[in-house]
């Protein structure tokens, strides 16, 4: 693969996932969508069906890591760095217009939720009010789930791990793949194979933390819910931004680490 085929590849294909991903999430969030409060298991499987898609289309191009995390993990169990930089850069500008994208395709529903009262407040509408400035205090606004990912519950140690755990069952699971059929693969089957993975993590882990398990996907929507201009968007959360992007990397680094010893 050439350096312009990764390149291509990963930005077309990191840029589906998160448009279909976020946009479950913007689907579910906000509240002129018809899927408003649909649920948990929308999202799970929101997220599973972007990666199978974004995977299939990204795959002939770039191999579809999609992922830094994948990067990485590949990187170390090949011992090939070369492209790493080449995929750094397409995952993190593909999940950025990906991210762009969502708010074109929403853009009436994010207008209409951030201007309701009982979202940002106003007369009559104290209660909900007062759980927006809290929301706010803490650093994330009201649509910033639809773009990126944050704890349900603040414990630095737990959060990281969590992305840890979740990340290094991802990698195990994709770089395992095939081992059976000495080592080529599953083929075709491989995109469905991973997001079903995908979709197992979001059900069993995903509940503390959103499960971010992708650098580029928390960090380039992160950026872009920062320069979009939301009305009463709130703040991106800064403070904790780090953790959906280390956490990955050592769960990849680690996935990588054991797939070495255990099945190479």
């Amino acid at each position: 693969m050439s350096s312009s085929d990764i390149f291509i590849g990963e930005t077309i294909g990191t840029a589906i996932l998160i448009l279909l991903g976020g946009g479950v999430c913007a689907a579910v969030t906000l509240k002129a969508s018809k899927a408003r409060n649909a649920g948990w298991l929308a999202i799970a499987f929101g997220w599973g069906f972007a990666v199978m898609t974004a995977v299939y289309i990204a795959g002939p191009l770039s191999g579809a890591h999609l992922n830094p995390a994948v990067t990485v993990a590949l990187a170390l169990k090949d011992g090939e760095w070369g492209n790493v930089p080449v995929y750094f850069a397409g995952e993190f500008l593909g999940a950025m217009i990906g991210a762009t994208l969502v708010w074109v395709a929403y853009y009436g529903q994010f207008l209409a939720h951030l201007t309701d009262k009982e979202i940002v407040g106003g007369p009559g509408a104290q209660a909900t009010a007062a759980k927006a400035v809290e929301a706010q205090e803490k650093g994330a606004g009201p649509v910033l789930g639809v773009f990126s990912t944050g704890p349900e519950i603040r414990h630095t140690v737990q959060n990281l791990a969590t992305e840890i755990v979740g990340t290094f069952v991802l990698l195990l699971a994709i770089l395992t793949q095939g081992l059976n059929d000495a080592g080529n693969g599953l083929g075709v089957l491989g995109g469905l194979i991973t997001a079903l993975v995908v979709v197992s993590i979001g059900l069993s882990l995903g509940g503390p933390t959103g499960y971010a398990i992708n650098p580029a996907r928390d960090l380039g929507p992160r950026i872009v819910h920062a320069l979009l201009p939301l009305p009463n968007k709130g703040g991106s959360d800064w403070s904790y931004a780090w953790v959906p992007v280390v956490g990955p990397l050592i769960g990849g680094a680690l996935a990588a680490g054991l797939y070495n010893v255990a099945f190479a």
